[in-house]
């Protein structure tokens, strides 16, 4: 958590530098239904015999759910080899997915709403934190804060009016009470007339509530990239090596000079409406860009080093815990896609391999996911997922 110059609020924020950015640690209480960090499905990985061909695996077994597109599955190469990526995201190792469905867009405000309205859920954010369960995830002696800051609330992009040393977060991200998904900027803001911009300020516990009660799951990371390369192999970007073809933005990221500078090029100075940029080949839109993802996988920085050990890997579902030596006591889960702050002198993570571990319990101003449903948790649900998507 963050206040300019506070020890005590900083005692509630874990900075975790991650090569490309920092993540962000905030503990709260549970309220109502407990969300486990453990609980996703996914099947085992299994190991087959290389092959350097795209296989489709699985054909389009049937019309879409609503707001969902088919990816068909295959083998890929996941990951980069290339030099100047973050090490996280090496080697590129070969990788096979079953077919599967994955959400159009990100959750959208209106899609999330009409989840809490149904179920009365509270999010991370709206729940006071916890210090008994925070003080197990920071540094042993960290001094209890203040009460007051222990109040809910959530990390906002707060950006300066002038150039800012890059080395500290700080300068530009801030605790704010009372901000959540339905108060992005903090009290006095609200979602009015945002319906179809991706709902933010989620944790990973909140995204797999929704998940669970859309009858959906969180895409595995390597379901992630495998739909949103569009087919497109070892390619820079998801839609080629070129950043912006014939001029044109192809995501929502940050021009100018982060942080105190956006020029806006794109059109959108923060966040922007779904669909706002062209779909891949898959007819997925903005897996690139606008606000990263959540995805199932616990985070390593060696999952790449460890898994490129086989010739391929079949449906790889992470790690079996997290570890991170720059937090070794704070569990993360992987997030994907980067958001409408990355740029060309702080981070480039607006390319399919960027990956980076972010706590579990984190809600920050960039940060949403999106689902995928395969075949068969299809033909075990008995309806189409309650929220109508």
């Amino acid at each position: 958590m963050i206040k300019s110059r506070s020890l005590e609020l900083r005692a509630l924020l874990l900075l975790a530098a991650v090569a490309f950015g920092v993540t962000y640690l905030v503990t709260r209480s549970t309220r109502g239904e407990k969300q486990s960090s453990e609980a996703v499905a996914t099947s085992p990985t299994a190991l087959v015999s290389s092959s350097p061909s795209l296989q489709v695996i699985a054909k389009d077994p049937g019309e879409a759910p609503a707001g969902m597109v088919w990816i068909p599955g295959g083998e890929f190469l996941m990951g980069t080899d290339d030099s100047q990526a973050n090490p996280v995201e090496r080697p590129a190792h070969r990788v096979r997915v079953e077919g599967f469905w994955i959400d159009q867009t990100e959750v959208t405000n209106s899609q999330y709403q009409r989840f809490v309205e149904a179920t009365g859920y509270k999010t991370t954010a709206e729940r006071p934190v916890a210090w008994e369960q925070l003080k197990t995830q920071v540094s042993p002696g960290t001094a209890k804060p203040p009460d007051e800051q222990l109040a809910p609330g959530s990390l906002v992009f707060t950006p300066p009016d002038c150039p800012v040393p890059l080395d500290d977060i700080t300068n530009w991200w801030k605790w704010v009470p009372g901000a959540s998904w339905r108060h992005p900027d903090g009290p006095g803001s609200s979602i009015a007339g945002k319906d179809d911009f991706p709902v933010v300020h989620v944790s990973w516990d909140d995204a797999v509530a929704y998940a669970r009660w859309a009858s959906k799951r969180l895409p595995t990371e390597a379901e992630w990239e495998f739909a949103c390369r569009g087919g497109l192999e070892g390619k820079a970007y998801a839609w080629g090596d070129e950043f912006q073809p014939a001029g044109k933005y192809q995501a929502n990221t940050w021009q100018g000079h982060f942080p105190e500078i956006n020029s806006d090029e794109d059109g959108f100075p923060r966040l922007s409406p779904v669909k706002s940029f062209p779909p891949n080949s898959y007819g997925v839109h903005d897996m690139i860009g606008n606000v990263w993802e959540w995805c199932s996988d616990w985070y390593r920085p060696d999952t790449y080093r460890l898994d490129a050990s086989s010739s391929r890997v079949v449906n790889p579902t992470g790690p079996e815990k997290s570890y991170d030596p720059d937090e070794p006591y704070q569990p993360k889960r992987v997030t994907r896609g980067g958001s409408f702050l990355c740029s060309s002198n702080y981070c480039t993570n607006y390319r399919p391999s960027a990956r980076r571990g972010t706590a579990t319990d984190s809600g920050m101003s960039h940060l949403g996911f999106r689902c995928v449903l395969t075949p068969d948790m299809r033909s075990r649900n008995s309806q189409q997922p309650p929220g109508g998507k």
